[in-house]
């Protein structure tokens, strides 16, 4: 990828909390959502297993929580199955911090501890070492930075609000340092706020994906919670699906690895984080 060639990247975050009944081990039936048994049902059948069928999972950036792991492993199998294999295709996965706490909000021991289990059973999962993590909101803040550092994490993924500066900085790759010097620091990809929002909550067409990378140019990245596409947004599953696999390549744009595109031009000079998610743009202060 050049300079000024357009590069998409979409990462989902597939997430689901635990359901279980602490007493039975069992997902209790859930009325709302009949006919499934469940919302982990649900959900499968309107966003996971489409995605899994149509290989989005081998174009897309994504990670998947431990705990929606573990339930598509038993109740799911075949969708578990396909995830891992999209892997071991497109090496696109990154890990999660283990549970969903805010881990800004954690002491050191707590961060540590959800970060090595994300690592650990994301290497029990995929058969390989993260190089990257999802951090649950996207919470950060310095310290939190420093444990993905200490842990061997190479990068994570941040809105543009999360970096200190005056004006928001563009799509991109970025990189954080210590303060105190030591270590190699953890890079940052930073989403386009812009289309980010726009596969959230407006439902895109292939083509408005499209000319909006071809629009901005060089790199531009989104995140999102992979639900959006077919639980959220009905048939969104079809248009990403089209968008990078047709519509995308017949445009000339490319759909690089991030961790490629970070051995392809490591990001110079350092930028600072704000303490902050990309859910509030007040820092973690809502939780």
């Amino acid at each position: 990828m050049t300079d000024h060639a357009a590069a998409l990247v979409v990462h989902g975050h597939f997430y689901q909390p635990p359901r279980e009944d602490p007493f039975t081990g069992e997902v209790p039936a859930e009325p709302a959502v009949a006919p499934f048994h469940d919302w982990n049902e649900r959900i499968t059948a309107e966003c996971y297993r489409p995605n899994a069928e149509r290989g989005t999972f081998e174009q897309v950036s994504f990670n998947v929580g431990p705990t929606l792991l573990s339930w598509l492993e038993v109740h799911q199998p075949d969708v578990y199955d396909r995830i891992l294999a999209a892997d071991r295709v497109g090496g696109r996965a990154i890990a999660q911090a283990y549970g969903h706490a805010i881990l800004p909000l954690c002491n050191d021991r707590d961060v540590r501890t959800h970060v090595r289990w994300g690592i650990t059973d994301f290497v029990h999962r995929f058969g390989r070492p993260p190089a990257g993590m999802w951090l649950p909101e996207t919470a950060v803040s310095d310290a939190v930075l420093a444990v993905l550092m200490d842990e061997g994490i190479r990068f994570t993924l941040l809105a543009p609000h999360q970096i200190d500066a005056e004006e928001p900085p563009r799509s991109g790759l970025y990189h954080w340092a210590a303060a105190d010097g030591r270590g190699p620091g953890v890079d940052l990809v930073v989403y386009d706020g812009g289309l980010a929002s726009a596969l959230a909550f407006e439902a895109p067409s292939s083509d408005q994906i499209v000319a909006w990378v071809v629009g901005i140019g060089g790199l531009v990245a989104a995140a999102t919670d992979g639900e959006t596409f077919g639980h959220h947004h009905r048939g969104l599953d079809a248009v990403l699906s089209r968008a990078l696999t047709v519509d995308a390549p017949a445009a000339g744009i490319d759909l690089p690895r991030l961790v490629d595109l970070l051995d392809g031009r490591p990001p110079e000079g350092a930028v600072p984080v704000r303490t902050s998610s990309w859910s509030c743009t007040h820092g973690v202060a809502r939780w």
